[in-house]
Parts: structure tokens; sequence; C-alpha cells
């Protein structure tokens, strides 16, 4: 039987036949041995047909589809124009070798092509791969590696290409750096209580938070100073003016010892850095809150912010999450335990992370393993929504959020819930509607504007015949006033024609006399 190899390289698609294998042996030693002998291999392999790609665009996009093993149309009219035709109802005598065992699949599906991707095939395109350039003729030096290095930056890029809104890594960096910050705070704040007790011991009984503890710290300083004019502020701080007397009070009869201005400093000092870290850790809470309303708003709306970041954190990502079934999300956080229980044949764990959850310590005890099953079962639901969903809402995680609530209502009082095809039903016709809603909106936003536009036009139109008019009467008006002028003149003429006729009559009759 004939074996044809497919070897997909960065500049284009090549075709090699295998012939005269029993020369190299049919087990993987022998050709291993023999690949790195070109004078030997290349009596073997030889180039059958090679197909260059047009473009860096289309190498990366062929390469995209060999990656997620599937056949493009190019390489299917590659491979039907170069392979013997396979008839219908009889074995074909020969199969196609492949790297990609998926690709195999996909051909054989298509074009009913026999693939094989073994071993043997393996060490048969490492050869091919090895000695490619000297299979291609036209190839000259230096392009091979060009075409490799542009191809693998272009695979690459598009690779991580992502949404920087819904970038996942931040979430576990920022859940891992919260995490941290809790331990670094409670093991710092309790530092300053001991070093602080020193020289005033009773306040550790009056203030109980650590936060307030070291702002109280370094606002009293020096016990001995202390007065009722530090009521004022001590109020503000704690928030109760019963516990900045009984501060003052308790720094008057303090029996701690006294401490040097420099031990003080230090104290102060070391109060600050906690304070800043507990002022950081609260506003990195707030970026964590606001990034899972971007990546994971029904998640988050499901179980909480900070229970569905430790969630994606554990999965690895929100798409590793979206992958798990409910059982694994179950008990998603205790494999320390499960391992343990399979291994001693004893219980296994009823939940992991979810745990935090405030719907099972809700539950009373006989139904937190059915509410966490439940549970698990929701957010599964919710994390593939927030993973393949084009857009964020938070309608789904509320919607189910209601669910798990009347699943413990229906534990308790036994009040049977919805079923989860009706309250999906509602939560897409509500978002159906909206959207709708909004279209109706825009069109008559966009009509208002027409509107808006046309009486603007009319209004200017209108402008522009009141001009005209305004023009034209004035015309006729400077055209009145012109032909009154002009008769005025004529007029004022032949009244002094007139006068000067009567004047010559005289003259005449006095000459007469």
């Amino acid at each position: 039987m004939a074996m044809y190899l497919l070897y997909e390289s960065s500049s284009g698609y090549g075709l090699f036949e295998a012939h005269g294998l029993d020369e190299i042996g049919q087990n993987t030693e022998a050709v291993r041995s023999s690949v790195s002998d070109l004078s030997r291999f290349g009596r073997v392999v030889q180039l059958t047909a090679f197909h260059p790609f047009e473009s860096a665009l289309d190498a990366l996009n062929q390469v995209n589809a060999v990656s997620e093993g599937v056949m493009t149309d190019e390489l299917r009219s590659f491979l039907e124009l170069n392979l013997p035709k396979v008839k219908e109802g009889k074995k074909p005598k020969f199969s196609l070798g492949t790297s990609e065992p998926k690709l195999g699949s996909h051909i054989l599906e298509a074009t009913k092509i026999p693939c094989q991707s073994n071993e043997f095939v393996l060490e048969l395109l490492r050869g091919v791969r090895l000695h490619f350039d000297r299979f291609i003729k036209d190839l000259k030096p230096g392009d091979l590696e060009k075409s490799q290095l542009g191809l693998a930056h272009s695979y690459s890029r598009a690779k991580v290409k992502f949404n920087v809104n819904r970038v996942d890594n931040m979430v576990i960096q920022a859940i891992f750096l919260l995490d941290t910050l809790d331990k670094d705070i409670n093991s710092f704040a309790m530092r300053v209580r001991e070093w602080y007790s020193w020289h005033f011991p009773e306040l550790v009984k009056i203030v109980n938070d650590n936060y307030l503890y070291a702002r109280v710290s370094k606002m009293i300083d020096d016990k001995s100073k202390l007065t009722e004019d530090h009521i004022p502020m001590l109020t503000e701080v704690l928030g109760d003016e019963d516990k900045a007397k009984e501060v003052v009070e308790a720094g008057k009869a303090s029996m701690g010892q006294d401490l040097s201005p420099l031990d003080l400093i230090n104290v102060q000092t070391f109060a600050q850095k906690v304070m800043d870290l507990a002022d950081y850790r609260k506003k990195l809470y707030d970026y964590l809150v606001s990034k899972m309303s971007d990546i994971a708003p029904n998640l988050a709306a499901l179980i909480g912010e900070m229970v569905a970041a430790r969630l994606i954190s554990h999965a690895g990502s929100l798409t590793n999450l979206a992958k798990c079934p409910s059982s694994t999300l179950q008990i998603l956080g205790a494999e320390k335990a499960l391992f343990r229980a399979l291994k001693t044949r004893g219980n296994t764990p009823k939940y992991g992370l979810i745990f935090h959850s405030s719907f099972i310590g809700r539950a009373s005890a006989k139904n937190k393993g059915r509410i966490a099953r439940y549970l698990a079962n929701k957010c599964s639901i919710a994390s593939r929504i927030d993973c393949f969903a084009d857009g964020a809402t938070t309608a789904f995680g509320e919607k189910l959020r209601e669910q798990v609530e009347e699943r413990l209502d229906f534990y308790d009082k036994g009040v049977a819930p919805r079923k989860n095809v009706d309250v999906m039903k509602e939560v897409i016709e509500n978002l159906q509607n909206k959207d709708e809603e909004g279209k109706d909106a825009s069109g008559k936003k966009s009509k208002k504007k027409k509107a808006k536009g046309e009486e603007e036009e009319e209004a200017q139109w209108m402008r522009r015949k009141k001009r005209k008019m305004e023009t034209e009467e004035e015309n006729e008006k400077s055209e009145k006033k012109k032909k009154k002028s002009k008769s005025a003149g004529g007029d004022e003429e032949t009244e002094d024609g007139g006068q000067s006729k009567k004047k010559s009559k005289k003259k005449k009759s006095k000459s007469e006399e």
C-alpha cells in the first residue's frame, strides 16, 4: 500500500510519497536512525506536489485551521488534485499520513481518504521537516527561516488577541494579591498591637478593630499627653464618644511603660504603613468588583465577586471554568479531601470553594449537600454564559440567584420552584424586549431629529422668503422715492419757466411804453 505524507510548512502545503519502506524498516527505531541520512531518506521519500501560500494572511488562516483540526477548501482541492481518486465501494490502495489526528479524521469524513497518524508517520514527517529546503528547489537560502519567523509572530499575535475589558488574568492576580494582603495586614496589625501594648496595654481591650487600633495609636502617640482635648478627634476616629472618653481615662491611669521618642516614631511609622496597606486593600477590592462586573457579571451576581474570582483563579481562567462540569465545580478547591476520601474509601467532600457562598450557610445541615450540588449547577451555567456570550449582562445571574432562593424555600417550606426552562425563556424575552425598546427609542430619536431638521429647513426657507419680500419692498420704496423726486424737479422747472415768461412779457410791455 502506497503512503503519502502531508506536511504543513510555513510557506505552503507539501505532499510527499513514501515508497520502498522496506529499506528502512517499518519500525520506529529504524526510521529514527535513517532520517538524518539525506541520501538514504531521499530515495524513500520524494516530493509529489507543493502548494505555496498566497500571502502571510493566507498562511495564518491555513495554520489556524490546521491547529484546530479543520480542512480548508484550498487543502481539499490540493489533496483531490494530487492524490489518487477514491472510488466508491472499493478500498483505497493508499493512505495519507498527517501530524494532526483531528485533521486526519476531518479529511477522512469529508473526502473518504484514509489517514493515519502514529509514531512511524511522525518520524517520517520529522525527516521531511529536517530536509524540506532540499526538496523545494525554488527556495532561496534564508527564505524558509524568514517565513517561519513571520508566521510564528503572526500566529502568536492572533492567539493573544483579546478584549482588554475581559482579561481574566487580572482577576486572578487581584484575588491572589487580596488574599496575601489580608494575611500581611493581619500579621502586621498584630505586631502593632504587641509593640504599642508595652506603652498602652489597656487600649487593646477598648479598640478591637485592627485598622482603628493603628489609627488611634498613631493619633495618641504618647499616652502621658492625653487630655480631654483629644476626645473630639478620638470620637471622629472611633465613632463613639463613650469609647473616646474611656481611652482618655485609661491613658491617665495606664500601667504601661514609657517609650523614648525614637521608639514612638518607629511605632507611628509602622502603624502608618499598616493603615496604608489597609487603604490599598479597599481600593484593590473595589477594582476586583469592577473587573468582575466586566468579566463574569452573571457569576458575580449569583455567588458574589469574591467567591467567583476564587473559582476563576482556581480553574486557571474563565474558559477553563466554563469547560468544567458542575460536579467538578462543586468540589473545586477540595481536591486534597477528595483524594484522601478516595484513598481511605471514606465519604467524598460535598463542596469546595462554593462553601463560602451564603446559600450553603443558610441551608440546614441535611440540605447542605443538595444545595451545594444545585448551586454548582447554576454556577456552571452562569460561567458558560459569561464566557461565550457576546454582550455582558447580569440578567441571567440575577434569575439564577432567584432560582437558588426558591430552591432553599423548597427545602425549608416545600414551595415548588420554577423550572429552569421557563426562567431562561423569561430572561431571553426580557432582553429581546429591551433591545426592541432601545431600537424604537433610537428610531424615535432619529425621527425627532429628522422632524427638527425639517422644521429648521422650513424656518430657514421662511426667513429667506421674508428677506426677499423685505428687499423687494425696499426696492419698490426706493423706486417710488426716485419717481417722486423726479416729478418734483419737473414741477419746479415748469414753475421757473412760467415766471421767466411773465418777466419777459413785463419787459416787453415796458419797452413798448
